[in-house]
């Protein structure tokens, strides 16, 4: 119990960080998008090439951040030559790619579409190789169990980003202050400003991690460079095909979609805008995993394995109200975008329950982890990866941006369920599926609910109608799981 009080208290905090973080981050949504129309295709643009980062911090970083906290916590093990040993390797990696991507930029930024652009490549690029960096000393910052600065780090780097974007769309051309090269003759912004601001903030971060860059003095340790290396590369797989199932369908939409290049751009960016509002779920897996990560590799309880299946439980209970609580009030949320870009809203639901499933992959994951079967963990998200693309593939010149958001509900449905099956066979936990079945069932019958009452009821209505059912969620999951406590918390 004490374990999970534990994770909870780390869990909170982090959370904490990534909801404010991801509230005022939000913020740069109705930024951009009140900026830039859903026909102009400028969020497109940001979604593309935003795709190819997330691909990038994971091919950069090479599984190093879960290898750092296998070898950190095990017996042996010096933890901070562990950390120096896998700062110093990613951060050669990230020198080269910048270095190489800089050497063969206008060849790199044709091929991507970019041309004419070739400075939103070039930034993004130095941008990504100090994220990677910087990935392993927040990690060590989570070793060392310093939520409350991680916390304040991550929080002023997106106060830094979001205030200087806002000045640059709106402030400066307010007061008529046009920066040559970042406003065209009409004074509407340039994209790069986005991509501009964001390298700006990632070099201000590494310096607030000054303290944090010293761990590069603890030396180097070949032999524990190749150890980490032969557990970390089956992780550089999955963790490719896993930020593909992510990634790949905005990447790929430019050149799947049955049209021009710039109606293209503007669907994706109406793709792109839509479903930030389905990042809640994001929120909540990342914060669930800044914390669980470091729990499960350092918990040495007798009792680990029904741990580890009363957190599904509970995460799962907590995202299914999650996932209510945004459809019941999307008519408030939806104002988070430009009124341009509300014919995407039907994707929500769909993401949403596809990062629902993505959280549970994640849990999953640790028996492969721990058991040292990380190839497992690849074969899983390749699979899925596979689904993905074929999906894309088939139905994105039909059905544009919706076939994207039911390619990655299947890919992480299958990546979850495959994952399940084996991780009974290697690493089997009892987890209470009884009860999660439940719980699923109720939130897909008041899913209906709030469906039927969003589309035929007014909106005050509506809302009301859904906060009492969120109400009933909530009283059903105290009833039947805190009933007990309560009564015992009543009796002493």
């Amino acid at each position: 119990m004490a374990s999970l009080k534990s994770l909870l208290k780390d869990t909170a905090i982090y959370g904490i960080s990534s909801i404010a973080g991801r509230f005022v981050n939000y913020l740069l949504v109705p930024i951009e998008t009140y900026a830039w129309v859903a026909g102009g295709g400028q969020f497109g643009v940001i979604t593309n090439v935003y795709s190819y980062i997330g691909i990038l911090i994971i091919a950069l970083t090479f599984g190093m951040e879960t290898t750092f906290f296998r070898f950190a916590n095990k017996e042996g093990e010096n933890a901070r030559m562990v950390y120096s040993t896998a700062l110093r390797m990613v951060g050669a990696v990230a020198l080269v790619f910048a270095l190489l991507v800089l050497a063969c930029l206008k060849p790199l930024a044709a091929a991507m579409g970019y041309a004419d652009h070739v400075w939103y490549i070039g930034t993004m690029a130095v941008c990504v190789a100090v994220d990677a960096w910087t990935a392993i000393m927040f990690d060590y910052l989570r070793y060392q169990h310093k939520p409350w600065k991680f916390m304040a780090l991550k929080l002023a780097n997106i106060l830094i980003n979001v205030a200087l974007v806002g000045a640059f769309l709106f402030v400066l051309p307010h007061f008529g202050l046009f920066i040559p090269g970042l406003y065209d003759a009409n004074g509407t912004p340039d994209v790069g400003i986005v991509f501009y601001v964001n390298l700006f903030v990632s070099v201000v971060t590494v310096l607030l991690l000054s303290k944090e860059m010293t761990g590069v003095s603890y030396g180097f340790d070949k032999a524990l460079c190749r150890r980490m290396l032969s557990y970390t590369w089956p992780m550089l797989i999955l963790g490719i095909a896993g930020q593909l199932n992510q990634s790949a369908s905005t990447i790929i939409f430019p050149y799947l979609f049955d049209g021009d290049i710039a109606e293209a751009h503007a669907q994706l960016g109406i793709y792109g805008a839509t479903i930030k509002i389905a990042m809640i779920m994001v929120i909540i897996t990342q914060a669930f995993r800044f914390a669980y990560e470091p729990f499960v590799f350092g918990n040495k309880d007798a009792d680990k394995k029904a741990t580890y299946a009363k957190v599904m439980k509970f995460y799962i209970v907590f995202t299914l109200f999650a996932y209510l609580a945004v459809i019941g009030y999307m008519d408030i949320l939806r104002h988070i975008v430009a009124r341009s870009y509300w014919e995407g809203l039907r994707v929500v639901p769909i993401v949403m329950a596809a990062e629902i499933m993505f959280g549970v992959y994640f849990n999953l994951s640790f028996w492969y982890k721990l058991t040292d079967r990380t190839i497992w963990g690849a074969w899983f998200s390749l699979l899925g990866c596979v689904v993905l693309i074929a999906i894309d593939v088939l139905f994105i010149p039909r059905y544009s941006y919706m076939a994207c958001a039911w390619a990655g509900f299947a890919a992480y449905g299958v990546c979850m369920v495959t994952s399940y099956f084996f991780g009974q066979k290697y690493y089997p936990i009892n987890y209470p599926l009884r009860d999660i079945a439940f719980y699923v069932v109720l939130a897909v019958a008041l899913f209906a609910a709030m469906t039927w009452g969003n589309a035929h009821l007014g909106t005050w209505s509506s809302l009301g109608v859904n906060t009492l059912l969120l109400g009933l969620y909530l009283a059903v999951v105290v009833w039947k799981d805190f009933r007990g406590i309560i009564r015992r918390r009543k009796a002493a």
